[in-house]
């Protein structure tokens, strides 16, 4: 069998083999962000199916400028956390640890039920066009540029809602620094334009991650889960790179060690690529790999017929899998059984689908056909 199987420790909580399910944006809560019946089953069928560990899609943080899709979960009052508590219930009822992705659209914003105007690093919009999976619109949004009361009210949300995540039962929460959400765009030179000591060079553009960070570990206490998903691309510009190269990325791994992250959870269009400017041979989680200790998530075009190759270049980490687990919710089980394994039909993801016809099931890298 292969070392996908192994047991592997994280934090604590031991996990029965490798694979986990990666985070996916799926708009399928109410409009006041309340999660459904239809979400809970939806993350049950995957814990029956044997994976090890679910992480949610990207849940908003607070109800001021946080949301970025209509019909997007939140966690930001009773009735969403109660809501949430059924559904990990649901998930632990199988023996599988369930991690809530924790999510501040900043710029990329289509939605918001609380304002209309985005917050951001600086007033840059995204790159490319809003996603018409997750609702037509014309055009991104003015952004405004963040003051200091942006500032509190984006480190309070997170906070916030690290302790309803705790109480919803959830084993830990991954802040979503990735994909061009808000604090992935203080990364970014694109996004970050600021003269002020938010912007610059990478020390400065990570040091609002830093912050939330340490302010999320210390709200969660010593037994709950505190990750990081990181990227260089965001969902509408697959090419963007860190003008530093892979000195950046160094750079925020030991800032994300130093910072006390649990693991960090990589992801790419490719989880082997070298996308780094200078010419590096190193995929970002051979950074992670090699410059810390921290446990790592790999993510990025896993499936049946590389997923051995991943396990065995990256030994000590899970691997996430997105596109391969919407057409096998039972992966690991059909993996050890021999059975075959299905390729996702682009028809699952149509609105009209229904679970009897397999899946209403989205995903914000489907769009660009960059799965997983």
């Amino acid at each position: 069998m292969s070392s996908a199987f192994d047991d592997f420790e994280l934090k604590g909580h031991k996990l029965e083999n490798r694979f986990v399910v990666a985070p996916m944006t799926r708009t399928s809560a109410d409009k006041k962000g309340k999660p459904t019946e239809l979400m809970g089953e939806y993350y049950e069928r995957f814990a029956k199916g044997g994976w090890s560990m679910i992480i949610s899609e990207g849940v908003y943080t607070d109800q001021q400028a946080s949301q970025g899709y209509e019909n997007q979960p939140g966690i930001t009052d009773a009735p969403q956390t109660d809501a949430w508590k059924e559904i990990v219930e649901r998930v632990h009822k199988h023996d599988c640890k369930f991690i809530m992705q924790l999510m501040h659209a900043g710029a990329q914003f289509q939605h918001n039920e609380y304002t209309d105007t985005p917050i951001a690093p600086s007033e840059v919009k995204p790159k490319g066009e809003p996603l018409d999976l997750y609702g037509k619109t014309d055009g991104w949004p003015e952004v405004k540029a963040m003051d200091e009361t942006d500032f509190d009210a984006v480190m309070n949300g997170f906070v916030g809602a690290v302790n309803r995540a705790k109480e919803a039962g959830f084993d830990g929460v991954e802040l979503h620094a990735a994909n061009g959400y808000l604090l992935n765009e203080f990364l970014s030179d694109y996004f970050n334009q600021r003269p002020d000591q938010w912007g610059g060079e990478m020390a400065k553009r990570m040091h609002f991650l830093e912050l939330v960070v340490k302010a999320a570990k210390s709200a969660a206490g010593d037994d709950f889960i505190v990750g990081v998903r990181l990227s260089q691309i965001t969902v509408t510009d697959s090419d963007y790179q860190w003008p530093e190269g892979e000195d950046a990325m160094i750079k925020v791994v030991k800032a994300m060690e130093k910072a006390g992250v649990d693991y960090i959870h990589t992801t790419d269009t490719d989880v082997m690529r070298k996308p780094f400017k200078g010419g590096s041979n190193k995929s970002l989680g051979d950074i992670v790999q090699e410059f810390s200790d921290i446990p790592l998530i790999v993510n990025g075009g896993i499936s049946e017929k590389n997923y051995e190759h991943v396990a065995a270049h990256y030994p000590n980490a899970l691997l996430a899998m997105a596109k391969t687990s919407l057409a096998n919710p039972d992966f690991p089980i059909r993996i050890k059984s021999s059975e075959p394994i299905r390729q996702l039909d682009f028809a699952m993801l149509q609105p009209t689908a229904t679970l009897e016809n397999e899946w209403k099931w989205r995903d914000e890298n489907d769009a660009h056909i960059e799965l997983d």
